[in-house]
């Protein structure tokens, strides 16, 4: 299967752990041309560069994606590195929790800045620049099962993840014509680092928290980075050419179900 990869110069944003690693090392495993990995945590971020071999085209950008002039930074080191955005992965997102009880305007503003805001404003950039040189490109977003509903403690959180869902759709229809592909991944639960300490520590559940909600999961497990990174992979590459506008639920139900 021809992936065109080695043509791609894609920016993955929160690639210094969880998911945007694992796409960053999926993409690095493919041949990808080059790699634009941005994060807030610099340590993190070099880390996964370091494994990803010194033989690598990899520009590292250490930047607050809740800061507004982070995307316009972001994009701006990939034209320095690379002369072009051929791809975006939007996989940098917050998870803290806000229900219709406790939910804050801080938390609200919080998350949206990051998780919606920071995707639409990358999505700008990377769009912009793939229709000044007329030569398309692909946006993956990484979403969530939340943005069908969501558990009650994750109620500002799917609200941004349901907001991302229109923008996927509203940018593969606006720019079809210009052969834009942009699609999404509604990710069911995975047990990140990040995850591991929200369950663990912040929320309490102790270190059995993740054989507990295993047990009653289909795979007997929860989903993995890898099987995520494997799905933007094929979506980014032209493998998965003509499609666009497809948000793919990747967990293991089906919504809507009873």
């Amino acid at each position: 299967m021809e992936l065109g990869l080695e043509r791609q110069a894609v920016i993955v944003t929160g690639a210094a752990s969880g998911i945007g690693a694992a796409i960053a090392r999926g993409l690095a495993a493919e041949g990808v041309g080059g790699l634009v990995l941005t994060d807030r945590d610099a340590g993190g971020l070099e880390r996964v560069a370091g494994a990803l071999g010194s033989g690598r085209a990899v520009q590292l950008v250490v930047a607050d994606l809740g800061d507004t002039a982070a995307a316009a930074t972001v994009a701006a080191a990939a034209r320095e590195r690379f002369g072009r955005i051929d791809g975006l992965v939007n996989a940098a997102g917050l998870t803290t929790r806000g229900s219709f009880e406790t939910g804050t305007a801080a938390v609200w503003d919080q998350l949206f800045a990051v998780n919606a805001r920071a995707g639409f404003l990358l999505m700008q950039a990377a769009i912009a620049d793939m229709r000044a040189r007329g030569a398309g490109g692909t946006i993956v977003n990484i979403l969530s099962m939340n943005a069908h509903c969501g558990i009650p403690e994750l109620a500002i959180y799917a609200a941004t993840k349901g907001a991302m869902v229109t923008l996927t759709k509203n940018a593969a229809h606006a720019h079809m014509a210009d052969r834009i592909r942009v699609n999404g991944i509604n990710l069911g639960w995975v047990a990140t680092a990040a995850e591991r300490r929200m369950q663990a520590e912040v929320m309490g559940r102790g270190p059995g928290w993740e054989a507990e909600a295993a047990e009653g999961l289909p795979l007997g497990r929860l989903v993995t980075a890898e099987e995520c990174a494997r799905l933007a992979v094929f979506l980014l590459s032209d493998a998965s050419v003509p499609m666009s506008g497809a948000v793919i639920d990747l967990e293991q139900k089906v919504a809507g179900a009873i």
